[in-house]
């Protein structure tokens, strides 16, 4: 939050100094982002590629998880009936052996006497055992053949359901595919339109992996100053980096500003350690926030120079009136408390409305 300039020790001394000067020329949105390339619409291009493709790759984890779960179950069922068939399968030999047995027990005498109407009690209760065990074979092949045709049923069923599984599978790969594909060709549009506008570059020729805009929100799982080195994305002015998303945003005003006063703007700080932030508050006591509770630590801030760090001035005037439109801000304590007219910060909601 602090300037290592030397004008902006005179705009502490004197912190509600107005001066006279024009008022910022009225710009439109339009005209604003008359760049060389729209980072905006890359930006937001590149945001709904990623969050297309992380919602097919979700679909697509859910639907195996539903196809593990339906096969699971299926197989449970198969295992069920086998069981029940082989149980069955117990029990009916014995049964038909027995019945098979008492048959011939009962012919011969018994069913001649049964049949001349002089059969006694006994054959008649032999008969009619005889005729409850061959219901009850019949009971248990009938409900023997309802369970095979069940099986079959169930066996078919998982069959039909395992090939419209691979079938739909592979049909979301491919989207998930043409959706990745689709990601990255936005990601290396976006590199080469950074590259354009002089943002430096590794040894591959494209800029950071933090300029993604993918990477912008996971930077928020890091602490404060904590920051990694892959997850920073940096700006045109040498040395000089920030979260993705404000990086992007910055550039656009940087080229915004460019064309209004001719020069880039003058950054003398953006995103700090953990370390730097200790280094500047113990130096300039009271005028850096806490070392970890800075929104130079989150990468969302930056420190200006160039007639932006003299209150009121006409490019301080004029990025008042003009930078919200990119989601960048004077908040409200640097205009008192302590007077910090150099510091400005990026508000991602806003951000993410342009």
């Amino acid at each position: 939050m602090t300037s290592l300039l030397p004008g902006a020790a005179a705009a502490e001394r004197a912190p509600m100094e107005v001066r006279s000067v024009a008022a910022p020329e009225a710009v439109s949105l339009a005209e604003l982002r008359r760049d060389p390339v729209n980072l905006t619409e890359l930006r937001r291009e590149a945001e709904k590629a990623s969050k297309d493709l992380e919602g097919a790759t979700k679909a697509l984890e859910q639907r195996r998880a539903n196809i593990q779960a339906s096969q699971k179950a299926l197989t449970a069922k198969l295992r069920e009936l086998q069981v029940a068939d082989k149980a069955f399968a117990q029990v009916r030999q014995p049964l038909s052996d027995l019945v098979g047995q008492l048959y011939q027990q009962s012919t011969g005498s018994d069913m001649a006497g049964f049949l001349s109407g002089e059969a006694d009690g006994a054959t008649l209760r032999a008969m009619a055992d005889v005729s409850q065990l061959v219901a009850e074979r019949d009971q248990f092949l009938q409900d023997s053949s309802k369970l095979q045709a069940e099986r079959e049923r169930l066996a078919s069923e998982a069959q039909e359901l395992r090939a419209s599984n691979l079938l739909s599978e592979a049909q979301m790969g491919a989207e998930i595919e043409t959706l990745r594909a689709r990601s990255d060709k936005i990601v290396k549009s976006l590199s080469q339109a950074l590259v354009k506008l002089g943002v430096k570059v590794d040894k591959g020729g494209q800029p950071a992996a933090g300029c993604a805009p993918t990477k912008a929100l996971s930077a928020n799982e890091f602490a404060n100053g904590l920051i990694p080195k892959a997850y920073l994305c940096p700006l045109q002015q040498r040395g000089r980096e920030l979260r993705g998303d404000a990086a992007l945003a910055f550039i656009s005003l940087n080229e915004a500003y460019r064309r209004q006063f001719g020069v880039a703007m003058c950054v003398t700080d953006s995103y700090r350690s953990l370390a730097e932030q200790q280094s500047v508050y113990y130096r300039r006591p009271g005028f850096a926030a806490i070392p970890g509770r800075s929104n130079h630590g989150l990468g969302l801030a930056v420190d200006l120079c160039g007639g932006v760090e003299r209150f009121r001035s006409s490019q301080f005037n004029w990025l008042e009136t003009n930078g919200k439109k990119f989601g960048w801000f004077h908040p409200k304590w640097a205009y008192v408390s302590p007077f910090e007219p150099w510091h400005w910060e990026y508000d991602p909601k806003l951000g993410s409305l342009l």
